[in-house]
């Protein structure tokens, strides 16, 4: 059959195409420029709008890391004190021997009783414009020989006379508020007079502390005797009220000249220094035979003991002698799991260049103010182990020091009558890079630890704010997430890839992908409130499973290449695993029924008290074999899918031409497949990491949240991201914990950030080094 030729049909001129009308050239240039234009305008905005995407993500990263620094940032601040213009006190007719000075919380009126002369002096905005309360006399007749303040919260005074009587004083401000003006209006109460001994002398040095009901007063005579004097409250019939009082004599159980004497805020401990560098720690909880607890020399012998005073808690003991020495006691256990404990020197801090006179300690936290005979002021944190401030105001000696009660200013009073007034800026006292990543020796502790304990139920609770075991807990609970999940993602990976069936690869991937739209809080309830409880009941024949399943899969293996060839070659190629299913579901199923036989094969009955006797382990029921298990399924479905696209995008040509060159599919898996699609399965690996670490919700759910460190399997921990959800709502704005959990926001910042960047720079070796394949 021949077939004509084909004739071109010519185009008229002016016509572009059928079923348009003529175009002239002129015409047809124009609307081709015209769709270059529009190609190019479009090309140019979308540039634009993925330039500016990405400079915008970028940018808002920044933002992120700049508002953490800024957060962070106050937290390594120095402490600063700004110092008012001194005050020139009222001039009295006699030289002072003794003094007391004060402030309101507001640093806007200060008090100070010099002997028994009390003078107010309200510290308004310009130093110069001052306003005096006139002075009055506290005491009728007598002469006041010493003075005392009662620690703890208010301004509870005592005022020792030269005939053995102690006249409490407490001064109180009261606040009214006119117009939206703060006004504040001091008052003094006069207590009834307590009798310190059973003969009136002079009282040289004395220690204060009242209750409601009742007055603990401890009293240093002229003639070198130490009494003890209770003074109860008792409510008689008809109403009235009397005060029973009781008095011991604490000097047969001293040798030595007294120097300085501290009584606890609970009026429980007392402790007596001497000259020759000893303290006499005794215990007053049986006010009628005081107890001699324990003697230690806290400085030579040749260096009397010239200040003490109990730190907010009453556990720590502040030591100053005549060499300026300041180290801080504690009663630390000797015996670990006895009661017995031995007062340690923990803390030393920087020595002043002459005798230590005052030691004044914070309502607020583990912060104390040292005084010395030159007029030096220190302020000190026992926590953190710091000297913070160091003022040298050169008045002279200065005869009483205080820290205002929020920790935010003191006053002091000199020998040449000048009231000195500092605002100290000292936020946060107990944060340095050592608390919050080295062993701290707290209080109740036998040795320096690692803790994170934001919070307590008292006022006098020292916070422990150490970031490492939340990092621990952050590490371990990524690493047994890893454990669990990088195997069983990258081998299924593997297998959907080069082993399963095509039809059946095109529906489990879907399923496996699906699992990634799981929320992790729900992950978290179902690994907490059900599996949990499951597991702790199951745990021999969850055991027994991890112990039989391989052999029985190894012998279902062995068996299914015994068969025929025939047989098995009747089988669909990669539908293999499926025959394993009733494999694997017949062990689980027998383990389950048979967890009463394992639990006495394995753990002699009972696997609990088995882990603790044999291996030293506690089984809890939120632990990281559940959180690891919860986590692998939520970091499982991302390692799986990228794994599987990188093993799918190797070239097929690669592929079929080491097939035909003889090689098995396990041999081109592994030196090909695999080194081809290193990059991406390390880059799913990476991201993978980088959601485990930055897990919150499942954590919180499924673990204890217990801030420990101990790699054991069968406990919990708490991890940085948990903390930060669990703490943030109930951190005051602004405060020690609110910066500490933005702080470690940013050290979770900072290890995603170089997690990706290592990951992006291995990933680029990698390819560069593969890029053959």
């Amino acid at each position: 059959m021949n077939v004509p030729p084909l004739t071109p049909v010519p185009v008229p001129q002016g016509e572009s195409s059928p079923g348009r009308g003529p175009m002239s050239a002129p015409a047809l240039l124009e609307e081709l420029f015209t769709r270059r234009q529009i190609r190019s305008l479009t090309d140019g905005v979308t540039r634009l709008i993925i330039k500016t995407g990405g400079v915008s993500i970028i940018l808002c990263i920044l933002g992120m890391c700049v508002f953490l620094v800024k957060e962070v940032i106050p937290l390594f601040l120095p402490t600063q004190a700004t110092l008012s213009e001194p005050v020139t006190l009222s001039p009295i007719k006699h030289p002072v021997t003794s003094a007391l000075i004060g402030i309101d919380e507001h640093q806007e009126l200060a008090y100070v009783l010099r002997d028994d002369s009390l003078e107010f002096v309200f510290l308004g905005e310009g130093m110069a414009a001052i306003s005096k309360v006139p002075s009055r006399g506290l005491l009728p007749d007598g002469t006041v020989t010493a003075l005392a303040r009662a620690l703890g919260k208010g301004h509870s005074l005592a005022l020792a006379t030269g005939d053995s009587r102690i006249i409490p004083v407490t001064i109180e401000f009261t606040q009214d508020f006119h117009d939206q003006e703060r006004s504040i209006a001091p008052s003094v109460k006069m207590g009834t007079p307590i009798t310190a001994a059973p003969t009136p002398q002079a009282v040289t040095k004395l220690a204060y502390q009242s209750t409601e009901s009742e007055a603990r007063v401890v009293a240093l005579l002229q003639d070198q005797h130490l009494w003890l004097t209770i003074s109860h409250s008792v409510s008689r019939p008809d109403g009235t009220t009397s005060a029973l009082t009781t008095q011991v004599d604490l000097t047969p159980n001293i040798s030595g000249r007294v120097t300085a004497l501290a009584l606890a805020s609970r009026a429980e401990l007392l402790a007596v220094g001497t000259a020759d560098g000893r303290v006499y720690h005794f215990d007053l909880r049986d006010v009628t035979k005081p107890l001699l607890a324990e003697t230690t020399q806290a400085s030579g012998q040749d260096q009397a003991i010239t200040a003490l005073a109990y730190l907010m808690g009453d556990r720590s003991l502040v030591v100053g002698d005549a060499a300026g020495q300041v180290v801080v006691w504690m009663p630390v256990r000797e015996h670990p799991g006895t009661n017995q404990t031995k007062m340690t020197a923990v803390h030393r801090f920087t020595s002043h260049l002459s005798a230590v006179t005052d030691i004044t300690i914070s309502q607020r936290d583990k912060g104390f103010i040292t005084t010395d005979a030159e007029g030096e002021i220190r302020l000190h944190h026992s926590t953190s182990a710091q000297t913070l401030l160091t003022l040298a105001p050169k008045q002279g000696a200065l005869r009483s020091t205080y820290f205002s009660p929020k920790a935010d200013g003191l006053v002091s009073v000199s020998e040449n009558n000048h009231l000195l007034h500092y605002h100290i800026a000292n936020p946060y006292p107990e944060i340095t890079l050592a608390t919050l990543f080295s062993p701290v020796m707290y209080e109740g502790y036998e040795r320096p630890e690692l803790v994170w304990q934001s919070s307590s139920g008292s006022d006098d609770f020292e916070a422990k704010f150490s970031l490492t075991p939340l990092i621990f807990g952050t590490v371990k609970g990524t690493f047994y997430a890893v454990l669990l999940a990088v195997p069983l993602a990258v081998l299924a990976a593997i297998y959907t890839s080069m082993f399963m069936h095509p039809d059946y690869r095109a529906k489990i991937k879907p399923i496996i992908e699906i699992m990634a739209a799981l929320p992790t809080v729900v992950l978290g309830f179902l690994a907490g409130l059900w599996f949990a409880p499951v597991l702790e009941r199951n745990f021999p024949a969850m055991t027994g499973m991890v112990l039989v399943t391989p052999f029985a899969v190894a012998i279902s293996a062995g068996l299914f290449l015994m068969l025929p060839a025939s047989l098995r070659h009747r089988i669909r190629p990669g539908v293999e695993a499926f025959l394993m299913m009733p494999v694997i579901i017949a062990v689980v199923g027998g383990c389950l029924a048979t967890n009463g036989w394992w639990e006495s094969f394995l753990f002699d009955g009972h696997y609990k008290p088995w882990l603790q006797a044999h291996l030293g382990l506690n089984y809890d029921q939120r632990n990281a074999i559940v959180v690891g298990v919860a986590m692998g399924f939520a970091i499982i479905p991302i390692i799986y899918s990228i794994s599987e696209e990188a093993l799918t995008n190797v070239p097929k040509n690669l592929i079929a031409g080491s097939l035909a060159l003889g090689a098995t599919r396990w041999q081109t898996l592994i030196y090909l497949v695999l080194i081809s699609a290193s990059p991406g399965i390390f880059s799913a690996l990476m991201i993978g990491l980088g959601r485990a670490v930055g897990e919150t919700m499942i954590v919180l759910m499924a673990t204890g949240n217990t801030p420990i460190m101990d790699w054991s399997l069968f406990n919990g921990f708490r991890t940085l991201s948990a903390n930060i959800a669990v703490e943030i709502p109930e951190a005051p704005h602004g405060g020690t914990l609110y910066r500490t959990l933005f702080l470690a926001g940013l050290l979770l910042f900072i290890a995603t950030f170089l997690l990706n960047t290592v990951a992006e720079l291995v990933r680029q070796r990698l390819r560069e080094k593969y890029s053959q394949f």
